[in-house]
This record gives C-alpha cells, sequence and structure tokens, in this order.
C-alpha cells in the first residue's frame, strides 16, 4: 500500500527536496504542498494523505495551529502529522504533541530518517527518538502538569483524565509507563517476558481507554496525568 505523503512547509526549496525523496520511494507518493498552515488544512480535507510533513514555524496559519485543526476534525483521524523542527526540542514540541502530532524530526535530519519517520508515523508509532524523548521530558518537568483552567471545565477535565487511567489494568498501566519510557514493543516485551503482539495488545487497549491516537499521545499522558514522574539528573 502506498503511503500518502502531503508536505506542508513555507520553504519552496525545501518542499521540493522532500517531494523528490519521497516520490522516490516505491511505496510513498506526495499528494500535495502547503505553504502554509491554512492551506495544509485545506489540503488534508481534501486529499485525505496518511502522513503530513509539517513545518513548525510558518507565516499566516503556524504548524501548531494547522495540527490542532486537522486532528480535531473526525474526519481526518487517520491522518498522521509528523512535525519539522530546526532544532529537535523547541518551545513548541509539546504543545505540537499535545495538539496531536505523533512526533517530530530536525529539519537537518538524513533522508534515510525521514522516510523511516514516515513509516514510523504511518504504522502508528510514536516517532520519538531516544534524544527527543529526553529533551521532551526535560521540557514537560520545566513547563509542569498542563493546566486546564480554573473552574467547572478545568476539574471536568481532570477528574476526565483520572477516570480514564482508573480504567486501565495493572498491566496497561505497567505498558504505559514503559512506553513513557520510549520503549519498543520488542523491548517492552523482553522486560515484560511476553511477546511483541501480546505488548501491541496492550498498546492498543490502553489507546482506546485513554482516547489516544498513538503512542505519542500515551506519552503525552502518562506526564501529565503525573502517573510518569522523571527523575531530575
Amino acid at each position: 500500500m502506498t503511503i500518502r505523503v502531503l508536505l506542508a512547509d513555507d520553504q519552496a526549496l525545501l518542499r521540493s527536496a522532500f517531494r523528490i525523496l519521497v516520490d522516490s520511494e516505491a511505496d510513498m507518493e506526495v499528494v500535495g504542498e502547503a505553504a502554509d498552515g491554512a492551506r495544509a488544512v485545506e489540503l488534508a480535507r481534501a486529499e485525505r494523505p496518511d502522513v503530513v510533513l509539517m513545518d513548525i514555524r510558518m507565516p499566516g496559519t503556524d504548524g501548531l495551529a494547522a495540527t490542532r485543526a486537522i486532528t480535531a476534525d473526525p474526519g481526518l483521524s487517520g491522518v498522521r502529522i509528523v512535525m519539522l523542527t530546526t532544532f529537535e526540542v523547541d518551545e513548541y514540541v509539546v504543545q505540537s504533541l499535545r495538539a496531536g502530532a505523533s512526533g517530530f524530526l530536525g529539519k537537518g535530519a538524513e533522508p534515510e530518517e525521514l522516510l523511516g519517520a514516515i513509516r514510523i508515523a504511518h504504522a502508528g508509532e510514536a516517532l520519538l527518538s531516544p534524544a527527543a524523548t529526553k529533551g521532551l521530558i526535560a521540557t514537560f518537568l520545566a513547563q509542569g502538569p498542563r493546566d486546564d483552567g480554573a473552574g467547572a471545565a478545568g476539574e471536568d477535565a481532570r477528574r476526565a483524565r483520572s477516570e480514564r487511567l482508573a480504567a486501565l489494568t495493572a498491566r496497561e498501566r505497567e505498558v504505559l509507563v514503559l512506553v513513557a519510557g520510549g520503549l519498543s514493543n520488542d523491548e517492552i516485551g523482553r522486560r515484560l517476558d511476553v511477546s511483541p503482539l501480546t505488548v501491541k495488545t496492550h498498546v492498543n487497549r490502553t489507546m482506546a481507554k485513554l482516547g489516544a491516537r498513538d503512542r505519542a499521545q500515551l506519552v503525552v499522558t502518562a506526564y501529565e496525568s503525573g502517573l510518569v514522574r522523571p527523575r531530575v539528573e
């Protein structure tokens, strides 16, 4: 099956380079290009791509706002977004993941890394390298837990997260903690002495119970809920 890719970046030269790279792969094709976030949302609705390579910083509607619009659209639930950033970890990364992005990749990544990122996101995996995961954790620690606001709305949001976590089995909680640590299914399987397929089943059930789009969202939930409290080095 061909992976349909949408490119969103305000630099035409960079989009051209990405197009040549993606179209050179037998299992991928570029289905559209956007120079700003508003156009990216329009094309996502029109083309229904499998993966969007989304630049964080664009004029007008930026990549963060576009990601929120795409992930909030029920008709685009199958679209995965990989954020592109000049630095592997910057001020918008956590916001991007909270908005529903599957992960992020530095623009200086090697071609093989970019192609691998597309395939990983398409498979529903979290695109969080060990270095990126470390930076993500550090950012969460610096920001503290998400502020859901005061009053009934904020309390309802906090209660909803608590109830979803309470619905997890002990093994699902254990798997969630390991996913938040950046471990793959194979690594979790070895840690728990179960098969990768069994781990995948636990991960899928956990995502369903927590309303997470993919593994990246599981990482966000694990830290925001306080289930995982990383050690400060």
